[in-house]
């Protein structure tokens, strides 16, 4: 036998053991607790596709919802059918909340065909994210999906969409990671949601399915599509998840403070537009009912312009510093706001007028918004809702709300 025929022997079976480990992470115990150090880059795996398949499809659930709609006589039961990740053994389950939150009936069938009932356990409409539960076998063990690591990600890697789409259960999809870190509308407080897009085909059904690597390691959950667009679907990255998975069990939801503003950074063409002295910062568009802003006597909007095809909203204050800290771009007002908490004390400096004023006010917990509801975000959809043309969804995109 020849060195260069043993050397390319010798690298099969280094590619096949590597393989085989990281199938043996998938068995057994929670998945969340792998050390994402320890993983093994997605490009040592080689098993075959469908082996892949055979494996981590053991894991994904198809879901059933039914919610009751009081409002309309004729049409009083929502059905809607979605997908879910099995990440314990004891019986929880990941999806999206759009999927499973405000249901009244939940009914899971796992891959062998069982139907079982299921219970909500937390969720959160902002990164739509849900947990729901169903009892565990009496007999065995339920296949546990392993968890990846998404910061390991990179644009072009090779990635598998598995799910329900349309009904049609446990279906695989192909294709790549097309970008990293987007920012869909209707993102708020984190002012990024830092989705992975893919050109794996996502359909309706498939939201709350597994996005997963080349080792068959969970990297992201499908939350989402461009119904304008081909091959443009979205994945929430599982680091995400795996952070605030706690709260959710524990808590039911994600605790956000809140101050109750949307608007927009000052653009440079509106300053150029106006030839005005107009100061650098967020400017209010809107106010919230009810919250820290309105009851401290913020001010949204007065009347409307259009800067190069985009709406604005004119006339509010400009808020230009939050506890002393400049907040002039997404990342500084992302900065000034991460350390804050419900109940913390939020000196806001902002301009009213031309004139710079001060108040001082005490962060609530954030509610569920309009906002928050899938049916209401521009551009995108993760279950078949109507949605409003790109040119609203580039607006949408520069609106923050917190």
């Amino acid at each position: 036998m020849s060195g260069r025929v043993r050397s390319a022997l010798n690298s099969r079976r280094f590619l096949a053991l590597a393989c085989a480990v990281a199938a043996a992470l998938s068995v057994g115990g929670t998945a969340a607790a792998q050390p994402a150090g320890q993983l093994p880059p997605s490009s040592v795996c080689a098993e075959p596709l469908p082996a892949l398949y055979a494996r981590v499809s053991t894991t994904v659930v198809s879901i059933a919802a039914i919610s009751i709609n009081t409002y309309d006589v004729g049409h009083r039961l929502d059905r809607v059918m979605g997908s879910g990740i099995i990440i314990d053994a004891s019986g929880l389950i990941l999806s999206n909340a759009h999927v499973v939150a405000g249901r009244q009936v939940l009914t899971v069938t796992l891959d062998d065909g069982t139907t079982l009932p299921a219970r909500f356990v937390g969720a959160d409409s902002v990164f739509d994210v849900a947990l729901i539960r169903i009892p565990p076998p009496t007999q065995g063990r339920l296949p546990v999906a392993a968890l990846g690591d998404s910061g390991r990600l990179a644009v072009g890697e090779e990635v598998y969409a598995i799910g329900n789409p349309l009904g049609l259960e446990q279906t695989l999809t192909r294709g790549v990671v097309s970008a990293l870190n987007r920012r869909l509308p209707g993102a708020v407080w984190s002012l990024t949601e830092p989705l992975i897009q893919t050109d794996a085909a996502i359909n309706p059904g498939n939201s709350g399915g597994p996005l997963v690597d080349a080792c068959g390691r969970v990297i992201g959950v499908t939350t989402a599509m461009l119904t304008e667009a081909q091959s443009i679907g979205f994945a929430v990255p599982i680091n995400l998840i795996k952070d605030i998975v706690p709260q959710l069990v524990d808590q039911g939801r994600l605790v956000r403070p809140w101050l109750g503003v949307q608007g927009q950074f000052v653009a440079p063409e509106l300053k150029a537009l106006l030839r005005v002295e107009l100061v650098d910062g967020f400017l209010v568009e809107a106010v919230e009912p009810g919250s820290p802003a309105e009851q401290q006597g913020l001010r949204g909007g007065l009347f409307e312009l259009t800067v190069e095809g985009q709406p604005v909203l004119l006339g509010g204050d400009i808020i230009t510093e939050i506890n002393s800290a400049a907040v002039t771009d997404p990342s500084k007002l992302a900065t000034a706001l991460g350390e804050l908490k419900v109940g913390s004390s939020l000196k806001l400096t902002f301009v009213r007028d031309g004139k710079q004023q001060s108040l001082q006010l005490t962060l609530a917990e954030r509610p569920l918004l309009p906002s928050d509801v899938p049916a209401r975000r521009s551009s995108v959809a993760p279950a078949g809702f109507d949605r409003a043309s790109s040119g609203d969804a580039r607006a949408a995109a520069r609106t923050f709300v917190f």
